[in-house]
């Protein structure tokens, strides 16, 4: 990107993850161009642009979903999905709890807000949603009951078995489990498989629909098409948003198993559902995405950038953790006395990196952790270009900090 003084940068934020093929890529624009000519606001009309990116997004699905997984528009933003999900399986069930979990973020419109972790977002706004319960989320860096992961038994899984299983837990039988992946506001965490695993079998064997949020790590962020699918599980609702143009135009989907298709024509609705120069930007992704074997370049790329992150470890032991799943990726600082987040360094390591060129994000507690959203179709050269302003950044910032 080049901005208005003429300072260029490499973009790894790419528009908070929703440039999945970087600015301006000639496929998707071409084709967003051309719907404008044709049709541009369709609401629920059918059309063949709109057909298209039905069938393509559900052929996206493991072949073992697809014959049973119906597809929802929904407004023009993740959370706006989230709030579909969760009033779907509320409407399917005929119940309200809902749990969540710690570290959480799914959107800022009153019911995404309530069921996200951050308390500073919602303390001013009153009358939330009632009925919201949060459990500790895998987080092994700093493990949210004190204890070692190679010694714990994936005990936040089992408080949230026993929690629901208790006669006297507290918790009604809840209308959703909703869950990130990865937890991307919240830090970059990606859930460890046999937690994940274990909270799918749990809401399998009550018979509560799980909600997986892949509005971040969804439409091959994590090196396949959908997370979930590294975990070895199908939920029975997934929310997908931001790179689903792969250009930044807006839309969103919830796809759930059909066995939840109980409410009515109209139950959940948003005038900008139709976006149609959206939806012939996300078939030129979709098509490039498989034609050009993106999506092993996710993992390839990911791996390279990992090998450079890791490496940070050696320059100081401020580096509390590094971590990721695909091309979404975390630098934890930390005090290495005391393990307090260090949010002012993490601060100036963004701003060095800025200074040289280099767009990143921050996120987790106190804002501690560098994130990384680099396009899916970065190059081997500027996944090692990043590395480098990384490392220089990393070591301008510990030096100011002497």
């Amino acid at each position: 990107m080049e901005d208005l003084d003429g300072n260029v940068f490499l973009d790894f934020l790419s528009g908070a993850g929703v440039l999945s093929l970087g600015h301006n890529h000639p496929e998707p624009l071409a084709a967003a161009h051309a719907q404008l000519d044709e049709f541009v606001h369709g609401l629920d009309f059918p059309t063949p642009v709109k057909d298209e990116f039905t069938e393509l997004t559900i052929s996206m699905l493991p072949e073992s979903m697809r014959s049973r997984t119906k597809i929802h528009f929904c407004g023009p933003t993740g959370a706006n999905a989230v709030d579909a999900a969760l009033k779907l399986c509320k409407t399917a069930t005929g119940r309200e709890d809902v749990i969540a979990f710690q570290g959480g973020f799914h959107g800022a419109t009153l019911a995404a807000m309530t069921v996200s972790g951050l308390v500073e977002q919602k303390e001013p706004v009153r009358g939330r949603m009632p009925g919201v319960h949060f459990f500790p989320y895998s987080y092994c860096a700093r493990c949210p009951l004190g204890l070692k992961r190679e010694t714990c038994g994936t005990n936040c899984a089992e408080y949230l078995e026993r929690a629901l299983s208790d006669a006297n837990g507290g918790i009604p039988l809840p209308a959703a489990v909703l869950l990130e992946l990865v937890q991307g506001e919240g830090g970059v965490i990606p859930a460890e498989v046999e937690y994940v695993q274990r909270v799918r079998e749990l809401s399998r064997r009550l018979d509560v629909p799980l909600i997986v949020d892949e509005v971040q790590t969804g439409c091959g962020r994590s090196g396949t098409w959908f997370a979930f699918e590294q975990y070895g599980i199908e939920p029975d609702v997934v929310v997908a948003s931001k790179a689903l143009s792969g250009m930044g135009l807006p839309a969103a989907v919830i796809l759930y198993d059909k066995k939840l298709d109980v409410w009515q024509p109209g139950a959940h609705s948003g005038t900008f559902r139709g976006n149609q120069p959206a939806f012939a930007a996300g078939i030129a992704t979709m098509k490039v995405v498989r034609r050009d074997g993106v999506l092993d370049n996710v993992r390839e790329r990911s791996r390279q950038l990992m090998d450079h992150l890791s490496a940070l470890r050696e320059v100081s032991a401020w580096v509390h953790d590094v971590r990721g799943l695909g091309l979404m990726m975390g630098v934890e600082l930390a005090d290495p006395e005391t393990g307090r987040p260090a949010a002012e360094l993490a601060k100036k390591v963004q701003w060095e990196a800025v200074s040289r060129g280099l767009i990143l994000e921050l996120g987790g507690r106190a804002d501690c952790v560098v994130r990384m959203l680099p396009p899916l179709n970065c190059t081997e050269e500027e996944i090692d270009h990043a590395g480098r302003i990384l490392r220089e950044s990393l070591l301008a910032a510990l030096a100011q900090a002497v």
